[in-house]
């Protein structure tokens, strides 16, 4: 795996690319002056989490024949940014599913994404404690 990254103007603005040619926009979200036109780092690695567990539920549901007709999370971190550097020590993430799935199958896939094949979110849970919680239709499932 591999991208490049190169700086787009005299500030803090790069475009980073992958081996298929797919661009994100890095910028340093902590700047005094200017317009901040991309996303932070630590803002990609939370995107990374809410991704990598997008793909591993919408997976193992399609393995069950099932497939939502909505997916969406919600990822807030948090860190103390007196400390350098200024890890995240707690990821919290609400998964919004909808469609006509069972509340075990949808538990059962965040609980699987989350414990055993989210890449980013095993990189992470080193640092940080990872809480995930699932909205099924509406409603908030225990």
């Amino acid at each position: 795996m591999k991208v490049v990254l190169e700086r787009v103007n005299n500030d803090y603005l790069f475009e980073v690319k992958n081996k298929n040619g797919h661009s994100v926009l890095l910028d340093n979200n902590s700047k005094t002056t200017g317009k901040v036109e991309g996303a932070s780092p630590m803002e990609l690695l939370l995107m990374g989490v809410a991704g990598c567990s997008a793909i591993d539920i919408i997976s193992i549901l399609n393995k069950q024949k099932i497939n939502p007709s909505s997916l969406r999370m919600e990822v807030n971190g948090l860190r103390k940014p007196e400390q350098i550097p200024s890890l995240f020590y707690q990821i919290d993430i609400i998964i919004f599913l909808e469609g006509n799935i069972g509340k075990d199958k949808a538990l059962r896939a965040a609980n699987l994404s989350y414990k055993k094949y989210c890449s980013v979110s095993k990189i992470l849970e080193k640092t940080a404690n990872i809480n995930h919680k699932v909205v099924l239709n509406g409603i908030h499932l225990e």
